[in-house]
């Protein structure tokens, strides 16, 4: 429970509250009305008083009723945990990508709840003539919300089919996608491999809009990577749905890298509410590999206790530090042996004026042995499927696979 309200006072700090108290209730079921008992609204209905509070943010989802009803009691704005987060995505989307779908979320969120969250939406639409004879103002503002809805439904399912576009033209590559709670260090790790320059904070939620950056792996190896959006204890439905388009990126990937914060006391029950998320958009089973983040902040008896656990727990996993010298480099090389069991190893025969060919295999392919006589040149490597495909069609080429897909 304790940890339960130290992430929602993050959450709260990220939107720019300062949390002055808590209080804790025990219910078998939420009271219809107000959530919580009678005698504990009585309750905090003083305490928010006594701490001149200004703002109540419940941990759980509260029905349109139930936020109308406290806030009738309390005398102050009441938030729940879902509009605490749509709060944070509106304040740190930066992409139109991101506006619209965080836009979504919170639309479908305040159509429902019209009578307590009453927003003039007129202000930002344009609401003359728009209203019908003898309709109310309440019902004026539900049809511009769904015609906005409808808008933004069509914009982002735009932007599905351009990034599912852009997807297609990346099909021979290896592509990676970090996934795990937010805060685990998804932005952190990817700024490392890739050595590029991505925004980083020490705060939930910090970057929304993913990012896809080239690394490589040595060896000729080289794979996309691309920072999804971080996953949280409920997180609310109605963010994956908008975020469906940018979270395909997820269900695509050939691998998944699962970011754990190693540092956090309840690491395991993070790993619980990522597999939740994934299971949702249609990731669950994809080939995954955990990476512990953060092992720098353990102490040797922590490191090792968590090595045991995360064995017997997980089976192969790997420890990430982007704070250590070579912290990386268990990933980096469990990235590349991912690789290499998505190349075969063939053996190719090439006419000895084909230098286009033979300027590609040392482009992108693991060339491992090379022999050259007067009429042909013949060398095996590691190979990407794609390109072998390619080089079975081509005239005057050979090619023999020696050793199968692992």
């Amino acid at each position: 429970m304790d940890e339960h309200l130290e992430e929602l006072a993050r959450l709260a700090d990220t939107a720019g509250a300062e949390v002055v108290g808590t209080m804790v209730q025990r219910l078998s079921s939420p009271h219809p009305a107000l959530y919580i008992g009678r005698g504990k609204a009585e309750q905090l209905l003083k305490l928010t008083g006594e701490l001149s509070a200004t703002l109540v943010i419940f941990d759980e989802e509260l029905t349109p009723a139930q936020g109308a009803s406290l806030e009738k009691k309390l005398g102050v704005r009441v938030m729940d945990r879902t509009e605490l987060i749509l709060d944070i995505f509106a304040l740190r989307a930066r992409t139109a990508e991101a506006r619209f779908q965080v836009e979504l979320a919170q639309l479908e969120y305040m159509r429902p709840r019209l009578k307590r969250m009453w927003t003039h939406l007129s202000r930002t639409q344009g609401g003359i003539g728009t209203r019908g004879p003898g309709e109310t103002q309440l019902e004026t503002d539900r049809r511009m919300i769904d015609r906005r809805i409808s808008r933004l439904r069509k914009e982002l399912l735009h932007i599905s089919r351009a990034r599912g576009t852009r997807r297609k033209s990346r099909d021979d590559e290896f592509r990676v996608a970090l996934v795990g709670y937010t805060n685990a260090g998804k932005s952190s790790i990817l700024k490392a491999l890739s050595g590029s320059d991505l925004f980083v904070e020490d705060r939930l939620f910090a970057t929304l809009d993913s990012a896809t950056r080239s690394v490589e792996l040595e060896d000729g190896y080289r794979a996309l990577v691309t920072d999804t959006v971080g996953f949280i204890r409920k997180l609310p439905h109605g963010l994956v749905a908008s975020f469906q388009a940018t979270l395909e990126e997820v269900a695509e990937a050939d691998l998944l890298v699962h970011v754990i914060d190693a540092s956090s006391p309840s690491w395991d029950h993070q790993v619980e509410a990522v597999e939740d998320v994934l299971h949702e958009i249609g990731a669950a089973g994809h080939p995954t590999l955990l990476a512990f983040n953060k092992v720098d902040q353990l102490t040797h008896r922590e490191e090792e206790a968590l090595r045991l656990r995360a064995a017997d727990l997980f089976g192969p996993h790997v420890l990430a530090s982007v704070r250590e010298r070579g912290g990386l480099d268990a990933l980096r090389s469990a990235l590349r042996n991912r690789l290499r069991a998505e190349h075969p190893t063939i053996e190719v025969a090439i006419p000895v004026s084909d230098g286009r060919t033979l300027a590609q295999a040392y482009r992108e392919t693991e060339v491992l042995t090379r022999t050259d006589t007067d009429t042909e040149i013949r060398f095996t490597a590691r190979a990407p499927r794609a390109l072998i495909g390619a080089w079975e069609q081509k005239p005057g080429v050979r090619v023999r696979i020696l050793e199968p897909t692992a």
